[in-house]
């Protein structure tokens, strides 16, 4: 237990921290939440390593300080609402639960999106509601949202998931072109939404948003 305990606060300390990550709420989340609780067990020893962690079949958890600052860039304020997008068995939905005042945990794979409530509810985070269904088209049942957070490397923000942010909402994504991530906030003014290209991020792929030759999102 002391080996994860230090191994989760060299993660802050070493990964996080040092990489211009300056909101406290985020730090002392990645510090409290156990992310080997939600990884497979063969992959556990893994949950605190620099870069993406493999938990099924095409699919990761993103590096920790990717992560963080993928986070940071939501501006995420406690009476906001937030959307998490491809949030596997839940951990990005823990920190975010931390930082807002509710939040819907979207999961297309039913297996693990069977696993967040019982998860969460474990480790005692009360405000999240877990929901399955194809990740492109978000979850306008809970619609509108303050943030949207997508989980992933995805080739481009669909409209869908644009249509469900509340005016003053922000999304971010990690954008992929040509094999170069680009972490990227999207904020809602009317019904418009103004992109801004922040900084260069890695992320495993999610399922659902590539774009077909010659279509356009």
């Amino acid at each position: 237990m002391a080996d994860i305990e230090l191994q989760r606060k060299n993660m802050v300390e070493s990964q996080v921290r040092p990489s211009d990550v300056t909101d406290r709420r985020i730090m002392s989340a990645m510090l409290a939440l156990p992310r080997e609780r939600f990884v497979p067990a063969e992959v556990a020893g893994l949950a605190y390593m620099d870069e993406a962690v493999p938990v099924g079949p095409g699919r990761g958890l993103m590096a920790p300080r990717d992560f963080a600052r993928l986070v940071q860039l939501a501006e995420v304020e406690a009476t906001d609402r937030i959307l998490a997008v491809g949030v596997w068995c839940g951990y990005s939905a823990a920190v975010l639960a931390r930082l807002g005042r509710e939040v819907v945990a979207l999961e297309s794979d039913p297996e693990a999106a069977a696993q967040i409530k019982p998860l969460l509810d474990g480790l005692g985070v009360g405000n999240v509601t877990a929901v399955s269904g194809p990740l492109a088209a978000g979850w306008s049942a809970g619609a509108l949202y303050d943030v949207i957070l997508i989980e992933g490397a995805v080739d481009a923000v669909p409209e869908a998931l644009i249509s469900q942010l509340a005016a003053g909402g922000r999304l971010v994504a990690v954008e992929r072109d040509a094999g170069v991530g680009r972490a990227v906030v999207l904020r809602k003014t009317g019904d418009l939404a103004a992109r801004r290209v922040a900084f260069e991020a890695a992320a495993p792929a999610l399922p659902g948003f590539e774009r077909p030759v010659g279509f356009v999102f």
